[in-house]
């Protein structure tokens, strides 16, 4: 708050002067006038009101760029699950949330959302906005949840939701950091030995002028390329990255990128399992909302990652709009949807128990990826060593070859 050093005027005419903190003059002007003195001179001394303005607006973006994580969701849908069903209002229990959760950006969400229910919206129209934030997956549960008076039993099936998929998540991440680590080790070792090792070695080659096998001309070549164009690798190599990285988030990469993966030998089982998992929990979650099936594939299509699976979930609905079978659409890709799936959500469909058995098979296949990602890294292991090994030796028999021929000369 700025500073001002005044001077008023008491009515007897006495001059009184000072220093205060006030928002602006007109704040000081009436807060004299309430003490019967009259302003007539003041200067700002202290103007800190332009740098907090700057401080907030930055901090104000951080918040809206920084993103909400999974954990904070789930602790705000849990909670306020167990204060609906204590008898807590509605806007009771999102004043107490916004209080209690650590998060910048749920907090001012919260709030948001808190002012617009208090003007009489429901909880699912004012998190509308924020639906990015949220999924429409949730955002409709909860729609649903209100008209029908579940909204207890909406969030705790949410709940699930989330807590089901973030492990599910966390558990491919988690698997995945061991052959990061290997892989980006390998790279930064292979480097400093050409930049640095490599060239001592050879040095010795080029001295005596052996005439030098094929595996070593091309590993001094690649060497003296490294070491001699070192800006013009790293340019390649940076813009080769972030080439790639473009492509595989445009719409048409995308697509080619996630057809390409789904054919990999260890990489296509994981995410095919990790797929019809998710695709299992929030097709059940919906029918167990009464939300349409159609609008159910949609859904589910977006909370899906991989294209080929958004593509036939939403050819599927078009399909379903005219009266089609579940199964009917979704066998049409049995690379995407095995027959057992196929065959359970049929029998699912004739017994009229589809939520139940869909919620089965997204309970098997969390098992599988569970199982999968936990004997991942001893699967991995010895191809990497492989791989490791492979380099290594090809740079020893380019090393040694020439060293025993110089050997046999002499």
């Amino acid at each position: 708050m700025p500073e001002f050093a005044y001077t008023a005027r008491t009515k007897e005419g006495e001059i009184k002067k000072g220093v205060i903190e006030k928002s602006s003059k007109e704040e000081l002007e009436n807060y004299l006038s309430s003490r019967d003195l009259t302003l007539t001179q003041v200067k700002e001394i202290n103007n800190y009101t332009n740098f907090k303005d700057w401080i907030n607006k930055i901090n104000n973006y951080l918040i809206d760029i920084s993103g909400v994580p999974v954990s904070e969701k789930i602790f705000f849908t849990q909670n306020l699950s167990v204060m609906i069903k204590a008898g807590i209002s509605m806007s009771q229990a999102l004043r107490a949330l916004a209080t209690q959760t650590t998060n910048k950006k749920l907090q001012k969400i919260l709030l948001d959302v808190l002012s617009n229910v208090e003007k009489g919206k429901t909880l699912a129209e004012s998190l509308q906005p924020y639906t990015k934030v949220f999924g429409e997956l949730y955002i409709n549960m909860l729609k649903t949840g209100e008209m029908s008076g579940q909204l207890e039993q909406v969030l705790k099936q949410l709940t699930l939701q989330m807590k089901k998929d973030h492990h599910l998540v966390a558990k491919v991440r988690g698997a995945m950091v061991y052959p990061s680590i290997v892989v980006t080790a390998m790279i930064i070792i292979m480097i400093i030995m050409f930049i640095f090792v490599i060239p001592q070695i050879t040095a010795i080659f080029k001295e005596v002028e052996a005439d030098l096998p094929l595996p070593t001309k091309i590993l001094i070549a690649v060497s003296d390329f490294i070491v001699n164009n070192g800006l013009l690798v790293a340019l390649i190599a940076i813009t080769g990255v972030v080439s790639f990285i473009k492509f595989i988030r445009s719409k048409k990469g995308k697509v080619i990128w996630h057809k390409f993966i789904l054919k990999l030998p260890i990489v296509s089982p994981i995410l095919k399992k990790v797929s019809l998992a998710r695709f299992s929990r929030t097709t059940s979650s919906l029918l167990k909302t009464d939300i349409p099936i159609t609008e159910n594939f949609l859904i589910t299509a977006k909370v899906l990652n991989n294209s080929s699976y958004k593509e036939l979930l939403n050819a599927a609905a078009e399909e379903l709009k005219k009266g089609v079978n579940i199964h009917t659409t979704l066998e049409k890709r049995p690379d995407l949807f095995p027959p057992i799936v196929i065959q359970m959500i049929s029998v699912g469909e004739e017994t009229g128990s589809l939520d139940s058995i869909l919620e089965q098979l997204a309970i098997f296949y969390e098992e599988e990826v569970d199982q999968t990602m936990n004997n991942l890294t001893a699967t991995l292991e010895p191809i990497l060593m492989l791989i490791l090994g492979l380099g290594v030796g090809s740079i020893a028999v380019a090393v040694i070859m020439p060293m025993y021929s110089l050997t046999q000369s002499f």
